[in-house]
């Protein structure tokens, strides 16, 4: 296949849900990988609730927390004993179906995707790299060279970079990737082990300058430890070993290890690209933006950045959209990315700070303050919402309208159940839609069937009114789930204004 309307350069998670999403919607896509096969190995671990949440637009939800791992607790260690443990349990409880830290890691993750995106008739196009690439009037043409050497051309509509941090796709764009590289070296060790951290929880040791973590996988025994080597051993990473640094977790968690599947190491950046859209070409993922593994942030926003992207490319693809709706995909992605890669660069320097201070901070305060902070619902339901994504906004953005009750144009929908209902059942849904709670006018429901514009109307319920939604007026949902607009009336011309004043077509087959 030489032409198509997306070509995908990246098989990681970013580019596999892309090419999800847009198949999805009917977008003929080609992706590409210049390696040989997935990987076997992961650093990414979490499945933010926000993305689970967005996963039940393909129906990925309950296999991903199936065949993952919940995480009920993270504890705190100092000096070789637990000085503190936060629940999960109850901590998102009211805010979302999936109120809990989910783990499933990036290779089985990735392959999950695969076999996903192989029902749609796609396949990942292996050992085939891309050379070089330039835009014209009615595209892009790309330069693909797969295993043998030989070289192909390849003319599509959009091209979207998903390939890492080391993105050919940026560097072409010669766009600007500001940021650093911590000094810390990481390692991942996946183990099968034993002792009082492996019992199906998150552990963090706080006692040194460097970081250590368990993350529990499925499976009696099954973990993945992440720590950091700073001393004279980082000149000598070819040939590092586990035993060089398992001395640590020994000593620190008390984790007795007896086997080891597989152990390697990485450095990690702290960087946002300048631009994430130049002409028909977008950057997502790692080539977009790196940052810091605290709070398994990442994975979860390359996924964020496709599922934002793939509806607005659809739409213009299929006429119903300007090509401004593009613009929009920078405009609401690059704030967060860079917020996020403060917020991580700030959590982790004070995790690896050095120095008698530091070490004071980490041991003897955080120990009794984190709990005492844990113990307070607003503090909890922030650290919640924070991590999990789902306070994730796009208020500013030239998509969003109006606000009712709690909530704004760019929010994400808040999560009510009432008795038999669930307002996230229609989610699934990857269409613009109506949501009102209470009623509305007949108006609306007639234009809303002429339109061909799902409207869903709940009996009014105090659960709705706790949740923070306004009774009677209407939020028009985005094919994302966001809010795009919000008010108070039961009139239709608001809708009608607001998709012509953004040069978005009122078909919504």
């Amino acid at each position: 296949m030489n032409h198509c309307d997306v070509l995908i350069v990246g098989a990681g998670p970013t580019g596999l849900v892309l090419a999800l999403w847009l198949s999805k919607f009917g977008v003929k896509v080609r992706i590409v990988d210049k390696t040989a096969a997935p990987g076997t190995t992961s650093r990414a671990l979490a499945v933010q609730a926000r993305t689970l949440e967005l996963y039940r637009q393909l129906d990925l939800s309950q296999t991903v927390v199936q065949n993952g791992h919940k995480v009920p607790a993270v504890n705190l260690w100092v000096k070789g004993a637990p000085a503190a443990r936060l629940s999960f349990e109850q901590i998102g409880k009211g805010l979302t179906p999936y109120s809990f830290l989910e783990i499933f890691p990036q290779d089985q993750h990735e392959q999950l995707l695969i076999e996903r995106l192989e029902q749609f008739g796609v396949a990942v196009e292996r050992t085939t790299e891309l050379t070089l690439f330039y835009e014209h009037d009615n595209g892009i043409t790309a330069h693909l060279r797969n295993a043998q050497g030989r070289d192909e051309t390849c003319k599509a509509s959009y091209l979207a970079g998903c390939d890492g941090a080391r993105s050919i796709v940026r560097k072409t764009l010669r766009l600007d990737f500001p940021g650093g590289t911590y000094q810390q070296v990481f390692y991942v060790a996946d183990v099968n082990a034993s002792g009082p951290a492996i019992n199906g929880e998150l552990h963090a040791d706080l006692d040194e300058a460097d970081f250590l973590a368990v993350f529990p996988l499925a499976g009696e025994g099954h973990a993945r430890l992440i720590g950091t080597v700073r001393d004279e051993r980082t000149e000598h990473l070819e040939s590092l070993q586990f035993e060089d640094v398992s001395r640590r977790a020994i000593d620190h968690l008390k984790v007795q290890v007896h086997q080891v599947n597989w152990f390697s190491t990485y450095r990690v950046h702290h960087r946002v690209a300048e631009h994430f859209r130049r002409g028909r070409v977008f950057v997502l993922g790692d080539a977009a933006h790196v940052h810091s593994p605290a709070g398994g942030q990442g994975m979860n926003t390359g996924i964020g950045d496709a599922i934002n992207l793939a509806w607005k490319l659809a739409a213009v693809l299929a006429g119903k959209a300007s090509d401004d709706l593009l613009d929009t995909y920078e405009a609401e992605r690059i704030g967060f990315a860079r917020r996020l890669v403060a917020t991580t660069d700030r959590v982790f320097s004070f995790v690896t700070a050095e120095g008698q201070m530091a070490d004071l901070l980490r041991t003897r305060l955080a120990p009794l303050l984190i709990p005492k902070i844990a113990a307070l619902e607003p503090a909890r339901e922030f650290l919640f919402r924070t991590v999990s994504q789902i306070t994730l906004n796009y208020r500013g953005s030239a998509l969003s309208a109006g606000n009712e009750g709690h909530v704004h144009g760019g929010d994400r929908l808040p999560w009510a159940q009432a008795p038999g209902v669930d307002n996230f059942d229609t989610l699934s849904s990857m269409n613009w839609q109506v949501q009102v709670y209470g009623d509305t006018s007949d108006e609306m429901r007639r234009w809303c069937a002429e339109q061909g514009l799902a409207l869903h109307v709940f009996d009014w319920d105090p659960a709705f009114e706790a949740a923070g939604l306004a009774r009677n007026g209407f939020y028009l949902l985005r094919p994302d789930t966001y809010v795009a607009l919000a008010d108070l009336s039961a009139d239709p011309k608001v809708i009608e204004r607001y998709f012509k004043d953004r040069r978005m077509t009122l078909d919504f087959s």
